[in-house]
């Protein structure tokens, strides 16, 4: 009996790790695809990418409210350019807010200290005050506001929104 409850154990830990690491591949492969999407909208945002210390890319954003708000997001984290792990992002807003939106985010860390405090689960922010449409030029004029700047680009939905909140960060290593 305890043999047959070890190997359904085990088969069960095998599909749920199976099931994440699909989640997971499909999360880099959107991701990448963001990317690419925020580079067709603004090529210049290359430096940003080239010059952070690090980054990450929550490439499906959903956000819905009405009076309430929220949103939330899973994504890739980029140390110096290289994959180390995954984001987490969640949001709650009170204020006017109607409709339903989908939207793509890539976070830029100046330097390592600011990205240390993101894998602590320290960088909290409001989006609506500090994040950047992606647009042809607009980061040419984008500035690092306390070692972080965001940039969104919206993929669909419409979102009536004069609300306060602020987004919280989540990290787990690959």
């Amino acid at each position: 009996m305890k043999k047959l409850v070890f190997t359904l154990s085990m088969s069960f830990l095998a599909c749920v790790a199976f099931a994440q690491n699909d989640k997971d591949k499909k999360i880099i492969e959107d991701s990448e695809e963001a990317k690419a999407a925020f580079l067709k909208d603004d090529p210049d945002m290359q430096e940003f990418f080239d010059q952070s210390y690090a980054y990450i890319i929550l490439p499906n954003v959903g956000k819905g409210g009405l009076g309430v708000g929220g949103a939330a997001g899973n994504g890739v984290a980029f140390e110096q350019g290289e994959m180390i792990g995954y984001a987490r992002m969640t949001q709650v807003t009170i204020g006017f807010q109607a409709g339903g939106q989908a939207y793509s985010e890539v976070v830029f860390f100046e330097s390592e200290e600011e990205f240390d405090r993101f894998k602590e689960g320290k960088i909290e922010m409001a989006a609506q005050v500090s994040a950047v449409a992606a647009a042809s030029g607009a980061s040419l004029n984008a500035e690092y506001i306390d070692g972080v700047a965001v940039f969104t680009r919206a993929k669909g939905g419409l979102m009536y929104e004069a609300s306060v909140g602020g987004q919280q960060f989540r990290y787990r290593e690959k």
